[in-house]
């Protein structure tokens, strides 16, 4: 599956410009992370890629083909899982997933839920109703319902959020796995997510993309631009991105676009990275 994404801009109605003119290109197998603060504009181009919402301008291309005109075969297809996602609290896990699958026309809907169910470890939990549930299981069902039927193309927005360490690694070795033959767009604050399985990065601010390359390519922008200081850095230049308590006392690590001549400078890592882009690169 390839996406071509064309000059896409969305202002909502009162005003506010969520995208403006992004051009990119999602081609499978990939798994790319989408990133950028909040408010950047992540959840809109999430919206617009599942036909949720129209764009004010631009296109997207599914295979050469425009998305609106091809809107019920990309939907087929697509397995999505939204930040604010509802559940039905007086329906138990399985009757949720075959709702779920009804509505979207699975042939085979008890095989599908089956290995959705295995997928994310709630056979224990599959006949308990879902008010019952821990904001993790709730996460995990969610997470279910997307890769119902085994989508071609998969966006998750947020989707290890309210899950314990085991679990997030679980999942994004999930991911991963998935990500081996088809599309995953994955959305989310964690940096650890994104770095330990994402081939490609996408990083959005104020509504324009900032960055679109490997993470190796991410960090190494920031190479020269990352410090500690075994003290608060006096310039107010200098953004601060840790605070640690060592024997001689606390340590500051921080990003800046020009470091004084006595900076240790040290390697950056992938968060360094993105808020050095963010804060001196975006808008």
């Amino acid at each position: 599956m390839k996406i071509t994404i064309e000059n896409l801009s969305m202002v909502y109605p009162n005003g506010k410009t969520a995208l403006d003119q992004i051009s990119c290109t999602l081609e499978s197998p990939n798994l790319i992370g989408l990133l950028g603060p909040n408010g950047a504009g992540k959840s809109t181009l999430m919206k617009l890629l599942t036909a949720a919402l129209v764009p004010t301008s631009g296109r997207i291309l599914v295979d050469g083909e425009p998305l609106l005109k091809h809107e019920q075969q990309l939907k087929q297809q697509l397995g999505y899982l939204p930040q604010a996602f509802g559940l039905y609290d007086e329906l138990t896990i399985w009757q949720f997933l075959d709702y779920m699958a009804a509505l979207k026309q699975i042939n085979q809907p008890a095989k599908a839920i089956e290995q959705v169910i295995r997928d994310t470890n709630l056979n224990a939990k599959r006949k308990s109703r879902i008010s019952s549930l821990s904001g993790g299981e709730r996460q995990r069902v969610g997470i279910a319902q997307a890769m119902l039927d085994d989508p071609q193309f998969l966006i998750l927005d947020e989707p290890t959020v309210g899950l314990d360490p085991k679990e997030r690694l679980d999942f994004r070795n999930l991911f991963s796995k998935k990500a081996q033959d088809r599309l995953v767009l994955l959305s989310t604050h964690i940096i650890d997510d994104v770095q330990s399985v994402c081939n490609q990065l996408i990083v959005i601010d104020h509504g324009r993309i900032l960055f679109i390359g490997t993470p190796a390519q991410l960090i190494a922008s920031a190479r020269g631009h990352v410090a500690l200081f075994n003290d608060q850095p006096v310039s107010d230049k200098i953004h601060i991105t840790a605070r640690i308590n060592t024997a001689e006392g606390i340590q500051c690590r921080g990003v800046a676009e020009n470091m004084p001549a006595d900076s240790m400078l040290v390697e950056p890592t992938l968060e360094d990275a993105y808020m050095y882009l963010i804060q001196y690169k975006g808008a």
